[in-house]
Protein backbone atom coordinates (compact mmCIF):
# COMPACT_ATOMS: atom_id res chain seq x y z
CA UNK A 1 0.00 0.00 0.00
CA UNK A 2 2.63 2.08 0.69
CA UNK A 3 4.30 1.31 -2.08
CA UNK A 4 1.93 3.04 -4.61
CA UNK A 5 1.30 5.48 -2.43
CA UNK A 6 4.22 6.89 -1.78
CA UNK A 7 5.17 6.98 -5.37
CA UNK A 8 1.79 8.99 -6.59
CA UNK A 9 2.58 11.65 -4.05
CA UNK A 10 5.96 11.63 -5.50
CA UNK A 11 4.67 12.07 -8.87
CA UNK A 12 2.41 14.75 -7.92
CA UNK A 13 4.97 16.91 -6.79
CA UNK A 14 6.86 16.45 -9.49
CA UNK A 15 10.11 14.93 -7.75
CA UNK A 16 12.48 12.36 -8.52
CA UNK A 17 13.77 9.79 -6.19
CA UNK A 18 16.67 11.86 -5.62
CA UNK A 19 15.31 15.02 -5.15
CA UNK A 20 12.59 13.60 -2.13
CA UNK A 21 15.99 11.53 -0.75
CA UNK A 22 17.43 15.34 -0.22
CA UNK A 23 14.47 17.18 1.03
CA UNK A 24 13.38 14.27 3.55
CA UNK A 25 16.85 12.99 4.70
CA UNK A 26 16.24 9.73 3.46
CA UNK A 27 18.42 7.51 1.37
CA UNK A 28 17.92 6.81 -2.37
CA UNK A 29 17.96 3.38 -1.31
CA UNK A 30 15.45 3.43 1.29
CA UNK A 31 13.18 5.10 -0.84
CA UNK A 32 13.82 2.86 -3.50
CA UNK A 33 12.74 -0.39 -1.09
CA UNK A 34 10.05 1.55 -0.08
CA UNK A 35 8.56 2.65 -3.72
CA UNK A 36 8.73 -1.07 -4.28
CA UNK A 37 6.98 -2.59 -1.35
CA UNK A 38 10.51 -4.43 0.51
CA UNK A 39 11.39 -1.66 3.00
CA UNK A 40 10.20 -1.48 6.39
CA UNK A 41 9.39 2.04 7.25
CA UNK A 42 9.70 3.91 10.85
CA UNK A 43 7.72 6.43 12.15
CA UNK A 44 11.05 8.97 11.30
CA UNK A 45 10.77 7.99 7.77
CA UNK A 46 6.51 7.85 7.54
CA UNK A 47 6.68 11.20 9.69
CA UNK A 48 9.56 12.94 6.92
CA UNK A 49 7.44 11.58 4.02
CA UNK A 50 4.19 13.54 5.00
CA UNK A 51 6.45 16.87 5.96
CA UNK A 52 8.02 16.80 2.33
CA UNK A 53 5.35 15.99 0.37
CA UNK A 54 2.89 17.56 2.20
CA UNK A 55 0.00 15.09 2.61
CA UNK A 56 -1.22 13.69 5.74
CA UNK A 57 -0.12 10.19 7.17
CA UNK A 58 -3.22 7.44 5.75
CA UNK A 59 -2.85 9.04 2.42
CA UNK A 60 0.69 6.99 2.53
CA UNK A 61 -0.60 3.98 4.43
CA UNK A 62 -3.62 3.78 2.35
CA UNK A 63 -6.16 3.84 5.63
CA UNK A 64 -9.55 3.37 3.85
CA UNK A 65 -13.14 5.04 5.06
CA UNK A 66 -15.74 2.03 6.27
CA UNK A 67 -18.67 2.27 6.75
CA UNK A 68 -21.47 0.84 9.54
CA UNK A 69 -19.82 -0.47 12.37
CA UNK A 70 -15.64 -0.37 12.62
CA UNK A 71 -13.98 -2.64 15.22
CA UNK A 72 -9.70 -2.38 15.40
CA UNK A 73 -7.60 -4.76 17.46
CA UNK A 74 -5.23 -2.93 18.36
CA UNK A 75 -3.08 -6.66 18.24
CA UNK A 76 -4.01 -6.88 14.83
CA UNK A 77 -2.29 -3.68 13.72
CA UNK A 78 0.62 -3.05 12.01
CA UNK A 79 2.72 -0.95 14.78
CA UNK A 80 5.07 2.06 13.33
CA UNK A 81 8.22 1.98 16.01
CA UNK A 82 9.79 4.82 16.07
CA UNK A 83 13.14 6.33 19.03
CA UNK A 84 10.83 6.67 21.66
CA UNK A 85 7.08 6.02 20.39
CA UNK A 86 5.13 3.04 18.70
CA UNK A 87 2.26 4.19 16.96
CA UNK A 88 -0.79 2.19 15.68
CA UNK A 89 -2.96 3.42 13.16
CA UNK A 90 -6.17 2.75 13.81
CA UNK A 91 -9.01 4.73 11.95
CA UNK A 92 -9.13 7.60 9.90
CA UNK A 93 -12.18 9.57 9.68
CA UNK A 94 -13.39 11.93 6.82
CA UNK A 95 -16.31 14.97 7.73
CA UNK A 96 -16.28 17.17 4.75
CA UNK A 97 -13.18 18.81 3.30
CA UNK A 98 -11.65 17.81 6.85
CA UNK A 99 -9.32 14.67 7.21
CA UNK A 100 -8.80 13.16 10.99
CA UNK A 101 -6.45 10.45 11.44
CA UNK A 102 -6.93 8.19 15.02
CA UNK A 103 -3.45 6.58 16.41
CA UNK A 104 -3.20 4.51 19.42
CA UNK A 105 0.07 6.66 20.73
CA UNK A 106 2.57 4.57 23.05
CA UNK A 107 5.69 6.45 24.83
CA UNK A 108 8.54 3.56 25.75
CA UNK A 109 9.61 4.20 29.33
CA UNK A 110 12.72 6.59 29.07
CA UNK A 111 12.00 7.30 25.72
CA UNK A 112 11.84 10.08 23.39
CA UNK A 113 10.48 11.33 20.19
CA UNK A 114 11.15 14.08 18.24
CA UNK A 115 9.88 15.62 14.90
CA UNK A 116 10.87 18.41 12.50
CA UNK A 117 7.37 18.88 11.84
CA UNK A 118 4.58 17.77 9.41
CA UNK A 119 0.85 18.27 7.95
CA UNK A 120 -1.42 18.95 10.24
CA UNK A 121 -3.09 20.08 13.11
CA UNK A 122 -2.00 17.69 16.14
CA UNK A 123 -4.20 16.53 19.32
CA UNK A 124 -3.12 14.01 21.85
CA UNK A 125 -4.69 13.01 24.95
CA UNK A 126 -3.15 11.03 27.94
CA UNK A 127 -4.36 8.18 29.14
CA UNK A 128 -1.77 6.64 31.58
CA UNK A 129 1.16 7.64 32.55
CA UNK A 130 3.17 11.36 32.28
CA UNK A 131 3.89 12.89 29.12
CA UNK A 132 6.38 15.86 28.46
CA UNK A 133 5.65 17.78 25.32
CA UNK A 134 7.72 20.54 23.66
CA UNK A 135 6.79 22.44 20.77
CA UNK A 136 8.85 25.39 19.14
CA UNK A 137 10.69 25.35 22.64
CA UNK A 138 7.50 25.51 24.63
CA UNK A 139 7.13 23.19 27.19
CA UNK A 140 4.08 21.07 29.04
CA UNK A 141 3.95 17.84 31.33
CA UNK A 142 0.53 16.07 31.20
CA UNK A 143 -1.48 13.42 33.44
CA UNK A 144 -3.88 11.09 32.50
CA UNK A 145 -6.93 12.92 30.84
CA UNK A 146 -4.99 15.94 30.03
CA UNK A 147 -4.96 17.25 26.18
CA UNK A 148 -2.69 19.51 24.17
CA UNK A 149 -3.07 20.51 20.55
CA UNK A 150 -0.78 22.51 18.48
CA UNK A 151 0.50 23.05 14.83
CA UNK A 152 2.05 19.98 13.57
CA UNK A 153 4.12 22.03 11.16
CA UNK A 154 6.42 22.91 14.66
CA UNK A 155 9.14 21.02 15.44
CA UNK A 156 7.76 18.62 18.86
CA UNK A 157 8.77 16.07 21.19
CA UNK A 158 6.90 13.55 23.06
CA UNK A 159 8.62 12.66 26.43
CA UNK A 160 7.90 9.53 28.88
CA UNK A 161 8.38 11.28 32.76
CA UNK A 162 8.92 8.09 34.88
CA UNK A 163 7.28 5.49 32.88
CA UNK A 164 5.67 4.77 29.42
CA UNK A 165 3.02 6.82 28.28
CA UNK A 166 -0.23 5.28 26.52
CA UNK A 167 -2.33 8.25 24.76
CA UNK A 168 -4.30 8.87 21.83
CA UNK A 169 -3.59 10.52 18.86
CA UNK A 170 -5.59 12.60 16.76
CA UNK A 171 -3.96 14.33 13.18
CA UNK A 172 -6.42 16.95 11.83
CA UNK A 173 -5.91 17.83 8.24
CA UNK A 174 -7.50 20.38 5.79
CA UNK A 175 -8.87 19.83 2.22
CA UNK A 176 -5.73 21.61 0.95
CA UNK A 177 -3.21 18.63 2.70
CA UNK A 178 -5.09 15.70 0.96
CA UNK A 179 -3.41 13.48 -1.87
CA UNK A 180 -6.88 12.78 -3.40
CA UNK A 181 -5.94 9.23 -3.83
CA UNK A 182 -9.24 8.33 -5.69
CA UNK A 183 -8.01 10.53 -8.82
CA UNK A 184 -4.00 10.62 -8.93
CA UNK A 185 -3.15 13.02 -12.08
CA UNK A 186 0.94 13.27 -12.36
CA UNK A 187 1.86 16.25 -13.62
CA UNK A 188 -1.40 18.22 -12.47
CA UNK A 189 0.19 21.55 -10.54
CA UNK A 190 -0.04 20.80 -6.68
CA UNK A 191 -0.66 22.91 -3.90
CA UNK A 192 1.42 25.33 -2.68
CA UNK A 193 2.74 24.77 1.23
CA UNK A 194 0.47 23.75 4.01
CA UNK A 195 -0.22 25.75 6.93
CA UNK A 196 -1.73 24.82 10.39
CA UNK A 197 -5.29 24.75 10.63
CA UNK A 198 -5.37 24.51 14.63
CA UNK A 199 -3.80 26.46 17.55
CA UNK A 200 0.02 27.16 17.70
CA UNK A 201 -0.70 25.44 21.25
CA UNK A 202 -3.71 24.77 23.26
CA UNK A 203 -3.39 22.79 26.85
CA UNK A 204 -6.08 21.08 28.60
CA UNK A 205 -6.85 20.11 32.08
CA UNK A 206 -3.82 20.58 34.32
CA UNK A 207 -1.19 20.81 31.46
CA UNK A 208 1.22 23.77 32.40
CA UNK A 209 2.59 26.49 29.98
Amino acid sequence: MLAANLRRARTRRGLTISELSRRSKIGKATLSQLESGTGNPTIETVFSLSRVLEVPISDLLDARPSDGLVTVRGEDVEVLRGEGVDLRPLRRIESGDAVFEVFDQRVRDGGRQDSLGHVGTEHTIVQAGRLGVQVDGREVELGPGDYVGFDAALPHSYTALGGAVRSVLLLQYGADQRLHLSAPEPGVPCAGPATGTGPELAVGNSGRV
